[in-house]
């Protein structure tokens, strides 16, 4: 059951009046500019579940006997309309895939522990001009858990571990499980065919970027624009022969930022064409400060593609330090200029095997399947 059907499969159903869903989206980001002192400042960091859809009177909710969530915010499911599926005495899996379940309303907590106790007085939210949200939201949540047995999902150790910490996770279990990645799309193909598909030089050693928004700062765009400016000033002869492909719609705004030559692409949806930009390139790079379990991380490894990423999140739990990819000290953007460096130098067809080789023993469709079954059964 889904917010917003893209697939002509009869399994998924989309669920509410697809008109009365960007009402809902704007009357949630409405309340958080106001509450928030009419700033626009972290308006997409947090989700106050102030509007959403009733599922439990579908039928396909009615006949389950296991319930398990994903994402639900930004109009989709409101904390009214968790309530009722925790009323509704069926088992409950919540898969995790940020820290809003287990925070009042933050999706990334940073630094913050409140959640371990209390969340109030935000530091995200500039202002109270409707109340403290944050404890508002978590002490709903706090009441609605209360009404039936939960099992909570990391999607990596790390999320699953700040979870337990969490005053709302409290007399529930919590467990961790990979999201699973299909194999079959995900997979090795021709480089060079994968580089004319794109019109990308054959000739280079090529970085992949990828983020909707390189402003925001969990993202760690600067610390990857520094790790290049190292390798420029202190490895001019290598740095001759990299060049970055940066997918999304803000390439061209920070051209001026990168000491070497950018290469846009567009925002890539089909999941074909994003398969082939993956094979088409040498290193993925991640840069990101905070992270769950990245997909991306994850889609680049299944097609054989070496990744770097800074030593925070489920991150490490990926990457395996100089056997698929390198994991550089966190925000050390000296080390993970070392790591582009190192993996580049390695011997890049064991390291692409290894990298495919992690996917297909730990994030496989049928590997994470019977981890969830047992969960289920539980």
């Amino acid at each position: 059951m889904v917010r917003d059907k893209q697939t002509d499969r009869l399994t998924v159903i989309a669920v509410g009046k697809n008109w009365a869903q960007p009402f809902k989206f704007l009357w949630e980001r409405l309340c958080i500019f106001i509450a928030n002192g009419f700033s626009r400042r972290n308006l997409f960091q947090v989700d106050i579940a102030n509007a959403g859809t009733d599922v439990t009177r579908h039928q396909e909710f009615q006949r389950a006997d296991v319930i398990h969530l994903h994402w639900v915010n930004q109009g989709f499911l409101s904390l009214a309309d968790l309530a009722k599926v925790m009323r509704s005495g069926k088992r409950v899996v919540i898969t995790m895939h940020d820290q809003w379940y287990f925070t009042g309303i933050c999706h990334y907590s940073a630094a913050c522990e409140k959640y371990s106790t209390l969340c109030e007085q935000c530091e995200l939210m500039r202002g109270n001009l409707m109340g403290d949200l944050a404890k508002q939201v978590f002490q709903k949540k706090e009441k609605i858990y209360s009404q039936t047995r939960l099992t909570f999902v990391g999607c990596s150790q790390w999320m699953a571990d700040l979870a337990k910490k969490s005053k709302l996770t409290q007399g529930h279990e919590v467990v961790s499980i990979p999201n699973a990645i299909d194999t079959d799309v995900f997979c090795p193909m021709n480089k060079q065919e994968a580089r004319e598909a794109f019109h990308l030089p054959q000739d280079k050693r090529l970085l992949l970027f990828g983020c909707q928004r390189i402003t925001d700062q969990r993202k760690g765009f600067r610390f990857l624009v520094e790790a290049l400016q190292h390798i420029k000033q202190q490895h001019s002869d290598k740095a001759s022969n990299i060049e970055l492909v940066v997918v999304g719609g803000e390439a061209e705004n920070v051209r001026d930022l990168v000491p070497f030559d950018i290469l846009p692409v567009s925002y890539v949806s089909d999941p074909q064409k994003m398969v082939q930009l993956y094979n088409a390139v040498d290193i993925y790079v991640t840069p990101s400060l905070q992270d769950n379990l990245p997909n991306t991380i994850m889609e680049a490894l299944a097609c054989g593609i070496p990744c770097v990423g800074f030593k925070v999140g489920g991150i490490p739990e990926m990457i395996d330090h100089q056997e698929n990819g390198y994991v550089a000290n966190y925000k050390d953007a000296e080390d993970f200029a070392q790591g582009i460096l190192w993996t580049l130098s390695a011997d890049y067809e064991t390291l692409s095997r290894q990298a495919r080789n992690k996917v297909m023993v730990t994030y496989s469709e049928n590997a994470v399947a019977h981890k969830y079954i047992e969960v289920y059964e539980g």
